[in-house]
């Protein structure tokens, strides 16, 4: 009998989960990712603070379907402009892939809230290039203000805003703390560490509300310690030409706002069908991530939204969800009329706050401090594909912790073609 079609869209946790367990005998299966090479995105704001190298939280998406457990499968790239869903068929700017099963897996991307002219002029964290583009801004930034006598524009240059209060706005406001802790006074010996101002804003009224209140607690005293100046209760309101705005009326120059406030689903084009995503463009599921209204369609990950008694708003959107419900879901598709629906093993959550700092809960149990950051190390660093990726990160957090090395505050910006 021929192998029916999987098509899996997007390479991320999910996607290539899904991808290696599913059954090669049964199925030929096509990922498909606008990038050719898998991420590691909860270590983005060390590519943006200059700890790590891109390379090291990257890894080539046709090598590892060279491997042994992905026989069978093939790496497209494309971005997906729009499914046929008539047609089964997947449509890039290339090409166009018909299937028999489709696995939406590409995860989300920023979400603006609708304000005005914020995508044009904040800068973002939700890819590794976008990342290098943070990185190169902040070092832009200290290299422009060391050269101006005090005043007005080197106030600015020297003020950073990260809008956003969840992990990964603590992590990036923390590694910028950091900088301005240890690293100015010895790098920048125009710059006073007084001088530079991070600032955390978050529109509610605490930080990583998805955790408990002991982790938000000690969230915030570990950033107040790095001196970071955080402001709860502020929601953004606009920023143009280097000056926010927010909803109290207040007033602030900062040629810097880094954006981590929110995420929304990859948006793409839907024909042959009415099926409307839903809250956050997540497509609905039932309990065996088959999307609502579709046939042959499933999405898994961050884009899928499965609403139950325990989760009403859906399950978080982490890697370990990502990670379960691919494989619950080639268990299901390799094993024909049985099927299994997911249940969510929640093995905890954790963020970094700085070196030593740290913050998890798992379980009842709540941990900070020096033991919360070993157990972040150990968790993030068995998660990166490839143990090359692996052991550079490794000798890169060593190297840094003892000697707070410079070597990767390199400034390099894409030029097309030679001045």
């Amino acid at each position: 009998m021929a192998k029916q079609r999987i098509v899996v869209i997007g390479g991320g946790f999910g996607g290539l989960k899904l991808a290696r367990a599913l059954d090669k005998k049964q199925y030929e299966v096509v990922i498909v990712d606008r990038n050719n090479y898998h991420s590691f995105p909860p270590l983005f704001y060390q590519v943006a603070s200059s700890g790590l190298e891109p390379a090291s939280i990257s890894f080539p998406l046709r090598r590892e379907v060279r491997g042994r457990r992905y026989k069978g499968c093939s790496f497209h790239l494309g971005e997906v402009g729009s499914i046929d869903v008539e047609r089964k068929v997947v449509v890039t700017q290339y090409e166009e892939i018909p299937y028999d099963r489709l696995v939406i897996a590409c995860g989300t991307t920023n979400n603006f809230f609708g304000i005005e002219g914020l995508a044009e002029s904040v800068v973002t964290l939700k890819s590794t290039s976008e990342a290098i583009r943070v990185r190169n801004k902040v070092l832009a930034r200290l290299e422009r203000a060391a050269l101006l006598p005090p005043g007005e524009e080197r106030r600015s240059l020297l003020t950073f805003v990260v809008v956003g209060g969840g992990p990964a706005g603590v992590e990036m406001a923390g590694a910028l703390g950091e900088m301005k802790r240890f690293v100015i006074k010895r790098e920048y010996p125009t710059i006073s560490p007084d001088e530079v101002r991070v600032i955390l804003a978050e529109g509610s009224g605490v930080l990583l509300a998805s955790m408990g209140a002991r982790s938000s607690a000690d969230a915030e005293k570990g950033l107040r310690q790095l001196l970071v100046d955080i402001w709860l209760g502020k929601q953004l309101k606009s920023y143009r030409h280097g000056v926010t705005q927010f909803a109290d009326g207040q007033l602030l120059n900062a040629s810097t706002v880094i954006w981590t406030a929110g995420v929304t689903g990859v948006p793409f084009e839907l024909r042959g069908s009415e099926v409307e995503p839903g809250p956050g463009r997540r497509f609905i599921v039932d309990e065996y991530n088959a999307v609502r209204g579709m046939t042959d369609v499933y999405a898994i990950g961050d884009i899928a939204l499965m609403m139950s008694e325990k989760y009403p708003k859906g399950h978080p959107q982490l890697a370990q969800v990502a990670l379960q419900q691919g494989e619950n879901l080639a268990r299901n598709l390799n094993g024909g009329s049985e099927r299994h629906p997911f249940v969510y093993r929640n093995f905890g959550t954790m963020a970094t706050i700085g070196r030593n700092r740290a913050v998890a809960d798992v379980g009842k149990f709540h941990l900070s401090g020096r033991l919360a950051w070993a157990a972040w190390l150990f968790v993030h660093l068995r998660s990166i594909l490839g143990m090359r990726n692996r052991t550079v990160v490794f000798i890169n957090w060593m190297w840094n912790y003892f000697t707070f090395s410079a070597g990767l505050r390199l400034l390099l910006k894409q030029q097309q073609r030679p001045r």
